[in-house]
């Protein structure tokens, strides 16, 4: 059985050594890389080249494409039984494919394995850390991390993708967190690529738990999920989201756009990304009886606008929600009345309550490691 690790890179090359290194370290030996060079300024291909090892193979766009297409292109380029999205920010963790292989092998080769994934934060990348920090992201259906791999099951998953339809985060929806088997990819073929929508991650993440027949939960963490200054993280918590939108090209298709003029409404590019993942996923799956929550995603973006004050919420809700959205429109009308720090708490209370995630504690560290290569090798020490 060999794993295939996909890494798709735009000048990035400083962060794609890093993770291509952490596939180098792995004890177990079978397995290939994809690099999918996204038309980068970097010299990607001497940097491959350089490294002599015909387990890492390349390829190149020659005109920049949206970050789904060079997704797909890396998938399509792979050979392996099972593979990993890894993205050239991220890194496996050492023993990462040993474990996924008795895993796999203990668990009936299953469809896909979910396990869990350290997330590092580099040194600034969030505001208000000027030092670097790890947590973990939350996963309603893992235990500890001791706890031993199990078969999901399949009432959990399929619940899983239906709280995501209603723009409810149960469990990571990024691919770092998945091992998949060419065979479920190759049966998902006549519903077109297996990585679509402008997030494709939101939307893949979403046909492993709804279609999957057998997914194997993993609750130790295999996987390193980076926060760096060039990733997307990095521009939505800078609230720069326009610029992490032109770098990665995550643009929706004209068709799902105009399915959803009606329904789109001011607010995050995330949230209308997400919504375009959902409706895509319903649109092809009709079997599954799923649609978008609609009221929900909009309650999200009008939450989203009033981190611009109230006066911008006000101005941009639309008249078709004002009675719906009334309770919601009071209180963040009284709370702005009130004094300076008890308003801030009490808009911070307001827009924790309709979070996507759940309250949950992610055990936030400083650490003092460098890189993510660093961070993968101290947290396995």
């Amino acid at each position: 059985m060999k794993f295939s690790i996909l890494l798709p890179t735009r000048d990035r090359l400083d962060l794609l050594r890093l993770a291509v290194a952490s596939v180098q370290a792995q004890d177990d030996p079978d397995w290939e890389i994809v690099v999918s060079d996204n038309a980068s300024a970097d010299d990607i291909g001497a940097y491959v080249r350089s490294l002599a090892d015909p387990r890492i193979r390349y390829i190149r766009q020659p005109t920049l494409i949206p970050v789904t297409e060079n997704w797909t292109a890396a998938l399509d380029a792979s050979t392996g039984d099972y593979s990993i999205m890894l993205g050239d920010d991220d890194a496996l963790m050492p023993g990462c494919l040993s474990a996924l292989r008795r895993a796999i092998a203990a668990g009936g080769e299953p469809d896909a394995v979910y396990m869990q994934a350290w997330q590092y934060a580099y040194p600034g990348v969030i505001p208000g850390h000027t030092e670097g920090f790890v947590q973990m992201g939350f996963c309603e259906f893992l235990p500890n991390c001791d706890a031993a791999p199990f078969v999901l099951p399949t009432a959990t998953a399929r619940r899983m993708a239906t709280e995501a339809m209603a723009f409810r985060i149960r469990y990571g929806f990024n691919m770092q967190h998945f091992a998949i088997s060419r065979r479920f990819v190759d049966s998902l073929r006549p519903r077109g690529p297996f990585y679509q929508s402008p997030y494709p991650d939101y939307y893949a993440a979403n046909v492993i738990m709804l279609m999957a027949p057998r997914i194997v939960a993993v609750p130790r963490p295999l996987t390193i999920i980076g926060m760096s200054p060039k990733s997307f993280g990095y521009f939505y918590f800078n609230r720069r989201e326009g610029e992490g939108v032109q770098f990665l090209q995550n643009i929706a298709s004209t068709v799902v756009r105009e399915k959803l003029r009606a329904e789109f409404v001011p607010g995050t590019n995330m949230n209308d990304s997400w919504l375009c993942a959902m409706q895509t996923l319903a649109t092809n799956f009709p079997e599954a009886a799923l649609v978008p929550d609609y009221r929900r995603y909009r309650l999200l973006q009008y939450h989203a606008l009033a981190k611009d004050g109230v006066g911008t919420l006000v101005t941009s809700v639309r008249l078709a929600d004002v009675v719906t959205l009334a309770p919601m429109l009071l209180k963040y009308g009284l709370a702005a009345l009130l004094p300076g720090r008890n308003r801030a708490a009490r808009l911070d209370r307001l827009r924790a309550a309709a979070s996507a995630y759940p309250r949950f504690d992610p055990g936030r560290r400083t650490v003092p490691y460098r890189d993510i290569l660093e961070a993968a090798r101290g947290l396995t020490g």
